[in-house]
């Protein structure tokens, strides 16, 4: 639990003081977001991000190569849309439901553990650290 609180400190941190770039490429943030993007997205996007999990031949639509994602933005890491693709839960966010809508799961396996907003904290700061694990593996 240590590890998980300091990680949520510091992507709180991250998003108070503006500085997500400089931050982002802290090591216990991006491994942070390395086991959760295992344990979450590894089995459709594979273990290397570049959308070979798997189970991702069982699947309608193939996965995305998250490894490109700067690169088909004009070299720009596309950062507050990977956001909301992941959180999944604003309206039209990732078009097909084939994708997970993690915002609702992470809260469901919250609940009111940390209270009616401590919850959501917790659900955006794992969001976070995924989207900092996906812009340090982009090629």
């Amino acid at each position: 639990m240590p590890t998980q609180i300091r990680s949520l400190a510091l992507t709180i941190a991250i998003l108070w003081t503006g500085h997500s770039a400089a931050l982002a490429q802290d090591s216990t943030i991006v491994s942070a977001g390395a086991v959760e993007f295992f344990n979450s997205c590894s089995a459709c996007h594979g273990t290397d991000a570049r959308g070979s999990g798997p189970i991702a031949n069982s699947l309608k639509v193939k996965p995305a190569d998250l490894t490109q994602l700067a690169k088909q933005n004009q070299g720009a890491f596309p950062f507050l849309k990977v956001v909301q693709t992941i959180d999944g839960r604003s309206a039209g966010a990732h078009g097909s439901r084939e994708m997970p809508v993690w915002g609702d799961r992470y809260q469901a396996q919250v609940g009111l553990k940390y209270g009616p907003y401590g919850g959501e904290t917790v659900v955006r700061a794992r969001i976070l650290e995924l989207v900092y694990y996906l812009q340090s593996v982009q090629q």
